[in-house]
């Protein structure tokens, strides 16, 4: 195989994590209007993703850290950065299946260092760049969304005490499409620069640019125009996941997280921190739910989410490692193709399982159900509501131990009416 011919490769696979990237992290900015039905689903993520799109041209400062900050790019070759992207891909897609909102970013990483060190060892990897442009903001990030949204969230309950509900609403509902739009316009600064990050990483290891190089403006458009079709799509296992397994949220709830996000967002991309937007947009809804008097905060599915976020630097950079080694030990262009139907199959057999219990547009706000997680169950018949994208089971009797209580409660509700109705009758 050429060398063009496997640049181009690892670019198209670098446009598809960037693609992964936009349909996984969709929920971060849109989950809380969705669930607060600030915003229909559809129209939700058609802005996100033109906010992301712009948000895309808005710096560059994270892409530098990922092309130049993480990895020796001298010793870089375009098979480890082939093998690196799938080990990301891999992750998204896997965390997608189960609903957990894991850092995109992260897998990223984690892909890329696990295929360097199988490639030539410690030595090829910036550990102080880790550090303090990745490890650390991984631990802070949250901790601080958690404690800006907590308070921000009791300030507003404070402010809001005695107001109607149906006030509250509507102001709140108008301020969390503004929350919303911005959090993605802050996505777009931070996440699609990754992927511009490795497309300028595998140019240098091809040669193709100098090692000083910037990064080419038909990068940023492409990277921009893949984030956006993927948040387009919109990842609603993971958007159901923040905006209705964390916490119940109000629209008070939902302007404070996003607000939040956006802020710790906006500050990271200006120092150029490669942080975890998805770990940002979680902590918000914890946090929310956190400074609401009486909210109920869901810890188990917390915690669980906590445990993905430890194994994603791990578990990506295993899968990296795996494909380097797979790659290296066929050899060529085999090799190359090998990785690439890794890939194809492993992304095809996800997506054949998504399909047993599909999550949509039209689902995506059911009650969650703590047995099933993101998971939705089909139901025989379904109920629309007016103007929205709600969709609600209708009731069903399933087993045989159900059917003696449903009975009774058809006989005791007719039993009611006939004795009103005898009563107006006197």
């Amino acid at each position: 195989m050429t060398e063009t011919l496997l640049l181009a490769l690892v670019v198209v696979t670098a446009l598809a994590f960037d693609f992964t990237n936009g349909f996984h992290d969709t929920g971060n900015a849109m989950a809380t209007s969705i669930a607060t039905r600030a915003l229909k689903p559809r129209t939700a993520v058609a802005l996100s993703a033109v906010l992301n799109l712009v948000g895309a041209f808005l710096s560059l400062a994270v892409a530098a850290t990922i092309a130049k900050g993480i990895v020796d790019a001298q010793v870089v070759t375009l098979p480890v950065v082939l093998a690196g992207l799938v080990g990301g891909i891999v992750w998204n897609l896997v965390t997608w299946l189960l609903g957990i909102p894991s850092s995109s970013s992260h897998a990223l990483v984690g892909g890329m260092v696990g295929a360097v060190l199988a490639a030539v060892g410690t030595s090829g990897v910036l550990w102080t760049g880790v550090v303090s442009k990745v490890l650390v903001p991984a631990l802070l990030a949250p901790l601080i969304a958690i404690a800006v949204a907590g308070l921000g969230t009791w300030c507003v309950a404070k402010l809001t005490r005695g107001v109607p509900q149906d006030v509250t609403s509507r102001g709140f509902r108008w301020g969390q499409i503004g929350s919303a739009s911005l959090v993605s316009l802050a996505h777009g600064t931070n996440d699609a620069q990754k992927s511009m990050g490795i497309i300028l990483l595998a140019l240098i290891a091809g040669g193709a640019v100098p090692a000083d190089s910037g990064v080419p403006v038909w990068v940023i458009l492409s990277c921009a125009l893949a984030m956006a079709a993927g948040t387009y799509l919109g990842g609603w296992r993971v958007i159901r996941t923040l905006g209705k397994g964390l916490v119940e949220i109000d629209t008070r709830q939902g302007m404070a997280a996003e607000t939040s996000s956006a802020a710790v967002i906006l500050l990271s991309s200006h120092f150029g921190f490669s942080l975890s937007t998805t770990h940002v947009a979680t902590g918000s809804v914890l946090g929310s739910g956190v400074g609401m008097p009486g909210a109920k905060v869901r810890w188990g599915v917390a915690g669980r989410m906590f445990v993905a976020w430890g194994l994603t630097l791990p578990a990506a950079g295993l899968v990296g490692a795996l494909c380097h080694w797979l790659e290296s030990a066929i050899g060529g262009a085999a090799g190359t193709l090998a990785v690439v139907a890794v890939l194809v199959l492993s992304s095809a057999t996800i997506w054949i399982v998504s399909r047993r219990k599909p999550v949509d547009h039209t689902n995506v706000n059911e009650e969650w159900d703590e047995n099933k997680g993101a998971g939705i169950t089909p139901v025989a018949a379904t109920t629309g509501e007016a103007g929205g994208g709600r969709v609600a089971p209708v009731p069903a009797v399933s087993t045989a131990s159900s059917v003696g209580p449903a009975i009774e409660s058809v006989r005791a509700v007719s039993t009611a009416n006939t004795t009103i109705s005898k009563e107006g009758t006197r």
